[in-house]
């Protein structure tokens, strides 16, 4: 792949990111619960290390060394719930469950973008990147299971 063509791929990847910093606000503004704007919040702030990194990767060519793979549970609650519609107010199960499928995608994004590499750094970056966006959608889909499946007081 040509520089030219990685950057245009990184420019798409940096777009993204963009996007999914408002998406996660658009989801703050339409959410009561401040435990869910706590989290909507906090994701917003990832996204936007995420285009931070990657505006630095194509920049100046910083290293992968800087993102760490780690061990992730995947739930797969996105990939068996239907992702409700985003209306006016919204539970924060909803929420998180919206949340949930968006990461799903991003992840997906990613594992694609480095399948079409060869072995190297970019690939290893991508993988890297993929990395990130399954462990924001561990952390949604632990938030929704809590919020949906509240347990009583009976245990």
């Amino acid at each position: 792949m040509s520089s030219k063509d990685l950057s245009a791929v990184l420019d798409m990847a940096i777009s993204k990111e963009i996007e999914a910093q408002g998406f996660y606000m658009d989801l703050h503004g339409r959410v009561a619960d401040t435990e869910a704007k706590q989290t909507l919040k906090f994701m917003a702030g990832e996204e936007k290390k995420h285009e931070e990194f990657l505006v630095k990767y194509k920049t100046s060519g910083i290293g992968t060394e800087t993102l760490k793979q780690s061990q992730v549970v995947d739930y797969k609650i996105a990939e068996h719930l239907e992702k409700p519609d985003i209306s006016g107010k919204m539970d924060s199960k909803d929420v998180y469950l919206i949340a949930s499928h968006r990461e799903l995608n991003s992840y997906n994004f990613y594992k694609e973008l480095a399948g079409m590499h060869p072995k190297g750094k970019v690939r290893e970056m991508f993988l890297k990147m993929a990395n990130e966006e399954m462990k924001h959608k561990e952390k949604v889909e632990y938030l929704y299971s809590n919020t949906a499946f509240t347990q009583t007081a009976g245990g």
